[in-house]
C-alpha cells in the first residue's frame, strides 16, 4: 500500500465530514470536561462590592497623612463588619471600621490597614504609617466586569471555567452531548479476554485501548464486539452499530491482502469512502468513511499502528464532533533525547515521554517503535512528526510535537 493521501489532507477530509452532535443542559457539578455549547457573559460583577482582602480597618487614608512612630495617629473605631455583613455607619474623619477579610467596604472608606501594623483596643485603633488612597481594597468587578465574555462556544469546562460561571449563581450549562462511539475489532483470530485462546488466536486488546482513547477524546465507546474476517457479517455489524452511534471506529482488514475486507464492507453497508490508506508510519493502512453523516474509522489491527492513527487523524474528528473548538493539537518543537536511527520515505510519527527535567522540551522514545508493539505506547504523552524523506535522526533533533 502507498497511499498518495497526505495525513494533512487526511485530517482535513474528515474534519470536513463531521459537525458538533447535539445540545444538552447540565447541572454544573456534572459538567467537568463537558464542552460548551453556548457563549456565556458575565451578568454581574465579581466581586458585587469593593471588598477587604484582610482583617483590618477600613478607614479614610487622609487621616494617616502624617501618621508615623513618632506620631501616630488614633482612630475611634464605629463598629464591626464581617463577611456577609454590611456597614451601618459612614467612616468620617477621625473614624474607622473594623472588617474581617471579605467584608464590605463602608461608604466614606478609602483604604485599609491589616490588625498586624496596627495597635487597638475595642473602641480605638493607632496607626503609625501613612496609608494611600485605594491601598489594600478590593475593587468591585477587579475579577470579573459585568458584560465581559466568559467563556466561548466549544470551549472545555475545567475546574477554573466551573468556579466562574458558579461565581455568576449558574446552577447549569448548555453543552454538546457527548458522542456515542462504536468500537467494532475484526479479525477471526481475536478472543475477547476472559475467553479460551486457542493455538493461533490471540486476545482483542485494541477495544481496550481505544476505548481509553475515546473516553480521554470527550467520547463514549460503545463495545459492538468481535467481527470475523467475513464482509458481511462486518458490513451487518457496522450498519447496527451506526444505528445507535454517533461515529464508529473499526480495527483490522484495512490492508491489501485476501482477509483485508473493511473498506469493501463499508461500502456494502452504504458508506461513502473518503481515502484509503494514508502517507505516514505507522497507521499506513486505514480507511475512512462516512454514512449519514457518520463517521466511520476504520483503522490498522496492530495496536500501536491503530492508536498512532487515531491521535493523528481520528481524534481531531471526534473532538469537532464533540463540539470543541480546538480540534487540532498545539505543535511545539520537541528534542529528541535519544537518536532514531531508521529512515522515513514517508512521514512518519514517533511516540514518546515528554522531559522537562532540564527545563527544555525533550522527547524521550521508547525502545521499539514497531507497528505491533503495543507495551511501547505505556506512559507515553507526545507524538513527533518525522518529515517525509529525512533519513535517520540524532540525537538533539528538533522536531514538531504535539501532546496526546
Amino acid at each position: 500500500m502507498r497511499p498518495d493521501v497526505t495525513y494533512e489532507e487526511a485530517v482535513r477530509r474528515v474534519l470536513a465530514a463531521v459537525e458538533p452532535v447535539g445540545a444538552e443542559t447540565v447541572p454544573l457539578e456534572d459538567c467537568y470536561g463537558r464542552v460548551l455549547a453556548e457563549a456565556v457573559a458575565a451578568e454581574a460583577d465579581v466581586p458585587p462590592f469593593d471588598r477587604s482582602p484582610y482583617d483590618g480597618y477600613a478607614l479614610r487614608a487622609a487621616d494617616t497623612a502624617d501618621a508615623s512612630p513618632e506620631a501616630p495617629v488614633t482612630l475611634h473605631i464605629l463598629e464591626e463588619i464581617p463577611a456577609g455583613g454590611v456597614p451601618h455607619f459612614t467612616v468620617t474623619a477621625g473614624t474607622a471600621a473594623k472588617v474581617l477579610t471579605g467584608a464590605p467596604i463602608p461608604e466614606g472608606a478609602d483604604a485599609v490597614i491589616m490588625f498586624e501594623k496596627t495597635e487597638f483596643t475595642g473602641s480605638r485603633v493607632t496607626i503609625s504609617a501613612p496609608l494611600r488612597g485605594g491601598e489594600n481594597i478590593v475593587r468591585a468587578g477587579e475579577d470579573i466586569r459585568k458584560g465581559a465574555v466568559l467563556a466561548r462556544r466549544g470551549q472545555r469546562l475545567d475546574a477554573g471555567l466551573l468556579g466562574v460561571l458558579a461565581s455568576q449563581g449558574r446552577t447549569a450549562a448548555a453543552v454538546y452531548r457527548r458522542p456515542l462511539v462504536g468500537l467494532i475489532s475484526t479479525g477471526s483470530e481475536l478472543v475477547p479476554p476472559g475467553g479460551d485462546c486457542a493455538p493461533g488466536q490471540i486476545f482483542d486488546s485494541n477495544r481496550y485501548t481505544l476505548a481509553g482513547a475515546l473516553t480521554d477524546s470527550g467520547c463514549v465507546p460503545v463495545c459492538c464486539g468481535v467481527v470475523r474476517d467475513d464482509a458481511a457479517s462486518i458490513a451487518g455489524a457496522l450498519g447496527k452499530a451506526l444505528e445507535g452511534c454517533d461515529a464508529v471506529v473499526l480495527t483490522g482488514g484495512v490492508s491489501v491482502g485476501d482477509y483485508d475486507l473493511t473498506p469493501a464492507a463499508m461500502e456494502a453497508a452504504g458508506a461513502e469512502i473518503l481515502f484509503h490508506g494514508c502517507a505516514v508510519k505507522p497507521g499506513m493502512a486505514c480507511a475512512y468513511g462516512t454514512r449519514d453523516g457518520k463517521l466511520i474509522c476504520a483503522l490498522s489491527g496492530n495496536p500501536a499502528s491503530a492508536v498512532t492513527n487515531f491521535y493523528l487523524i481520528a481524534r481531531p474528528a471526534l473532538r469537532k464532533l464533540c463540539g470543541r473548538e480546538d480540534c487540532l493539537p498545539d505543535p511545539f518543537p520537541v528534542t529528541l533525547a535519544e537518536g532514531f536511527d531508521k529512515k522515513s520515505p514517508v512521514t512518519r510519527l514517533l511516540r514518546g515521554r515528554l522531559d522537562l527535567s532540564d527545563g527544555t522540551a525533550k522527547m524521550r522514545l521508547p525502545k521499539d517503535q514497531g507497528n505491533v508493539v503495543l507495551s511501547s505506547t505505556v506512559g507515553c504523552n507526545v507524538m513527533a512528526v518525522v518529515p517525509a524523506g529525512s533519513g535517520p535522526l540524532p540525537a538533539g533533533t528538533r522536531l514538531e510535537g504535539f501532546l496526546l
